[in-house]
């Protein structure tokens, strides 16, 4: 099974932040933990650009920890966040221009049993529904920091491998203060596993696509 889902192409993530967050929803996450493939459908993401970014890690320049973000795309950013959790980025544009896309959601598609193992006694919509609760349930730290996820390995991300049809909305990020007049939150609607929001984000408008086989078509709502 490992042989016949191939990495995503460093061209894919060589591009825009905001064109590579939208491009990875429907993408699947694989992780190779022990003789385990776990695999998730990324539903949820947030792009975060460079020094005209307020909200990047990336905006007052270069530091120690934020160095994956102005590397080479298609690596994994990994960093601990509230003494809590680690939260899985990766990197986008050509080096030296910093971005990256936080995944903040997965719906599981294989080996639901080790991410119940790895997230004990947590409901089944609860596993992944959230950018700490996925690298739990996938056994994803720190030790995978700038992996590159354009190789079959521990962690890479794929094609969906068939043709689908879905609606992309989008909304301000989340857990923000500035930055807040960005849509660059994306989010497949209406899948049960994409992470609560306790409360309404500022802006009430939401603009939808509808993307199949790379064909893009925008529509505005109220």
């Amino acid at each position: 099974m490992k042989d016949s889902i191939e990495p995503l192409a460093r061209s894919f993530y060589a591009r825009g932040t905001v064109t590579v967050a939208r491009a990875l929803l429907n993408k699947r996450l694989v992780r190779m933990n022990g003789r385990a493939m776990l695999i998730g459908r990324i539903v949820e993401v947030e792009a975060y650009g460079g020094r005209n970014d307020p909200a990047s890690h990336a905006y007052r320049g270069r530091t120690p920890r934020n160095m994956p973000m102005f590397g080479e795309s298609g690596h994994a950013y990994i960093y601990f966040t509230y003494g809590n959790h680690y939260c899985l980025n990766v990197t986008t544009q050509p080096a030296g221009i910093p971005g990256a896309v936080l995944i903040r959601a997965i719906e599981p598609l294989n080996g639901l049993d080790v991410m119940k193992r790895l997230r004990p006694s947590v409901a089944e919509l609860q596993l992944t529904n959230g950018p700490g609760k996925l690298t739990k349930a996938l056994g994803i730290d720190k030790s995978l920091n700038e992996i590159d996820l354009t190789r079959q390995g521990s962690l890479f991300i794929a094609n969906a491998g068939s043709d689908s049809l879905f609606v992309i909305k989008r909304s301000p990020r989340i857990g923000i203060t500035v930055g807040i007049e960005r849509l660059w939150r994306f989010y497949i609607k209406s899948n049960p596993y994409v992470s609560e929001v306790r409360s309404r984000p500022p802006s009430s408008t939401m603009y939808y696509s509808v993307f199949r086989n790379h064909d893009t078509r925008y529509l505005n709502a109220q």
